[in-house]
């Protein structure tokens, strides 16, 4: 399967001002890409009231490292005025839906690798201290392993209603529990925790997934899911969607958003333009487009 994301991002900044963007694929991925995943850095303004066109702005260079978790990242200082964030890639992948193995057996701790062990442990925005006797209550009766960690990703789903206008950057777990409605992180920092607080690794993943070999259900965004640590392995989860769903584009992992976020900025800045897009394409470039809607959906 052949899948071409893209992605076209401005910010307005009122002065010179530090950033750092994960927008490069996760670098597992690099040895599958066909084409593109080069980050264009753009200043389309002069500061002299002329802007230049998305594609003709002075290019700004970068530094690349890698983080603790081994995400590509990127650091520059953008210019006071219009910056374009923008790239595609075309990566060559694995068509199948989400994998899963219903009997896989969840690990005792002591034998989960020392990298793996900074996944049980509260972050940011996965307070699992505070979560423990509840998911005790809710799954610590359950069979360890798979039976357990899709109850949880399942519970999750049930619970919390999906509402755009409910995002805050400031959202906790508990705050989601609290309140079951939420944006797609939310969901997943709710199922991240619980899974953490039953002794399951888990952690947070951003990237693209489009509606691929699947109804269209609207404009393209970034979007967040995440995985568990079972029999030696990372198992995606996705407590939004809860469907196995082919055509994940990986990005960036970390513990929760606060380590994954598409951009930092370290100074005010004021969006702009946001244009998202991930599709299967042909060898021609044409794309795939997504099935039609079920009857009477």
């Amino acid at each position: 399967m052949l899948i071409k994301s893209e992605f076209d991002i401005q910010f307005h900044f009122a002065h010179p001002t530090a950033m750092v963007a994960m927008l490069h694929l996760h670098p597992p991925l690099e040895r599958y890409v066909r084409t593109g995943n080069v980050l264009v850095i753009e200043h389309l303004d002069d500061g002299a009231g002329f802007q230049a066109p998305p594609g003709y702005g002075r290019l700004i260079g970068s530094l690349e490292y890698r983080d603790g978790f081994g995400n590509r990242c990127s650091r520059f200082v953008a210019p006071a005025g219009l910056l374009r964030l923008s790239g595609t890639s075309t990566i060559d992948v694995d068509g199948s839906p989400d994998e899963a193995k219903p009997d896989a057996r969840q690990a005792p701790i002591e034998e989960l690798p020392s990298e793996v062990l900074q996944f049980l442990l509260p972050s940011r925005y996965c307070e699992v201290d505070r979560f423990v006797p509840v998911a005790q209550d809710l799954f610590g009766w359950m069979t360890p392993g798979w039976t357990r960690a899709a109850a949880i990703r399942d519970w999750v789903h049930e619970k919390v209603r999906f509402d755009y206008q409910a995002a805050r950057p400031t959202k906790t777990a508990m705050d989601v529990f609290t309140e079951r409605i939420g944006v797609c992180r939310d969901y997943q920092h709710l199922a991240v925790t619980m899974s953490r607080c039953q002794n399951i690794p888990a952690r947070y993943v951003t990237g693209y997934l489009g509606d691929i070999r699947w109804p269209y259900t609207g404009v393209g965004d970034f979007s967040a899911w995440y995985e568990v640590w079972l029999e030696g392995r990372w198992w995606t989860m996705d407590a939004r969607h809860n469907e196995a769903r082919p055509g994940r584009v990986l990005m960036a992992v970390g513990r929760d958003a606060a380590d994954v976020a598409i951009t930092t900025s370290f100074g005010n800045a004021e969006l702009r333009h946001f244009y998202v897009e991930s599709n299967e394409v042909r060898e021609d470039g044409a794309i795939v487009p997504p099935l039609p809607a079920p009857l009477g959906a």
